[in-house]
C-alpha cells in the first residue's frame, strides 16, 4: 500500500498575534512568526514502483551488452518488448506445419535483474497430408529470467542468466503433450567488439507421460555480427537430444539457422522496431518415417518481428 503523506501541522498552531505575551518560535515578542514548511508527499509503494518502471528498465539494460536477440536462440539479456514469430515448416514426410505466433508475446523487466515473459499459445496448421489438423499448441505461458552476472561493452561484454519456463497442457487434442512441462535453462554470452556468441542449454521435464515423451536437452548457439548500424547477420546451431522416451530416447537432431535481423529503428523515443528472419534446415539425423519424426522437420522459414519499449 502507498504510505500516507506526512503533512505539517503548523497551520493548526495558535496564531501568535492572538497571544500578546507569547514569542514566536523562540523569536522576540512582536516579531513575525516563523512558518514551518509543508512537507511534499513522497511517492512510494505501488505507485512509485510503476512510476519508476522505465528508469529501472534503462538501468537494467545499461548494465548488460546491447546485442540483438537472435532469431531462434533465447537471449540471456533482459529485454522489454512485444514479439511475434511465424514459422513455415516442411516435414520429412512431405506434410507442412504453419505455426502462428511461435509462443512469443510480452516481455517485461520488473526489477534490475529479472525479466518475465508472458506468452500466448501458438496456433498450428498441419497441411499437405491425409489427416490435416489445426489448433492450439501447449502454452509455455510463463518464463522467468534471473540475470546472475553481466557487464556492458565498456566493462567486459558478457552475461550469465538462469531461466525457468512453465508449459501448460492447454493444446488441442491433436497437438498436446497431455502434461505440464518445466524447463530450467542456463544461458550466457560473450562479445568481442562487433561479434558476439549467445548460447542456452535447458532440459524439458514433463510431469507425466515420461515413458512416452521422455526428457530432452535443447542447446542453442548463435554467432552474431553487428554490421553498420542496423544489420545483424547471424548463424545458429539448434540441437535437441532426447535422454529417454519410447519413440525418441537416445536420438539427437541438429538444425542450423542462417539469418539476419534489422534494427533497432526508432519509432518514438524509446519505442523501436526490429524485423528479421532465417532459414532453418536439418543436418542430422537421416529422416526415418516414425510416429514421432526425428528430425521434427526437414526445413523451415522463420519470420520474427518485435517492438521494444
Amino acid at each position: 500500500m502507498t504510505p500516507l503523506p506526512q503533512w505539517s501541522l503548523a497551520s493548526a498552531a495558535p496564531d501568535p498575534a492572538t497571544m500578546p505575551n507569547a514569542t514566536a518560535a523562540g523569536g522576540m515578542s512582536g516579531s513575525a512568526p516563523s512558518v514551518t514548511p509543508v512537507a511534499e508527499p513522497q511517492e512510494g509503494g505501488i505507485v512509485g514502483y510503476f512510476d519508476d518502471w522505465m528508469d529501472r528498465a534503462n538501468r537494467a539494460q545499461d548494465e548488460q551488452p546491447h546485442w540483438m536477440t537472435p532469431v531462434v536462440t533465447v537471449t540471456p539479456r533482459l529485454e522489454q518488448e512485444v514479439r511475434y514469430d511465424q514459422m513455415w515448416e516442411k516435414r520429412g514426410d512431405g506434410s507442412t506445419l504453419d505455426i502462428f505466433d511461435g509462443g512469443k508475446g510480452l516481455e517485461l523487466i520488473p526489477t534490475e535483474t529479472n525479466e518475465v515473459l508472458i506468452n500466448p499459445p501458438a496456433y498450428q496448421y498441419k497441411g499437405n497430408t491425409a489427416s490435416p489438423a489445426n489448433g492450439w499448441l501447449d502454452d509455455q505461458f510463463l518464463v522467468v529470467k534471473q540475470r546472475l552476472l553481466s557487464a556492458n561493452e565498456q566493462n567486459g561484454n558478457y552475461i550469465l542468466t538462469a531461466f525457468l519456463g512453465i508449459t501448460a497442457e492447454s493444446g488441442n487434442a491433436a497437438f498436446t503433450n497431455k502434461t505440464w512441462v518445466v524447463t530450467p535453462t542456463i544461458a550466457g554470452g560473450k562479445g568481442w567488439g562487433d561479434f558476439d556468441i549467445q548460447a542456452t542449454s535447458g532440459i524439458a521435464v514433463p510431469f507425466k507421460n515420461q515413458d512416452s515423451l521422455g526428457k530432452s536437452i535443447a542447446t542453442n548457439i548463435a554467432l552474431q555480427y553487428h554490421l553498420l548500424t542496423y544489420i545483424w547477420p547471424e548463424f545458429e546451431f539448434n540441437d535437441t537430444y532426447w535422454i529417454d522416451g519410447k519413440e525418441r530416447g537416445g536420438k539427437n537432431q541438429l538444425l542450423m539457422t542462417p539469418g539476419v535481423i534489422f534494427g533497432r529503428f526508432v519509432i518514438h523515443k524509446r519505442i523501436k522496431a526490429i524485423i528479421g528472419g532465417g532459414y532453418q534446415f536439418a543436418v542430422t539425423p537421416r529422416y526415418i518415417d516414425t510416429t514421432e519424426q526425428t528430425p521434427a522437420y526437414n526445413h523451415a522459414w522463420i519470420l520474427t518481428a518485435r517492438i521494444t519499449f
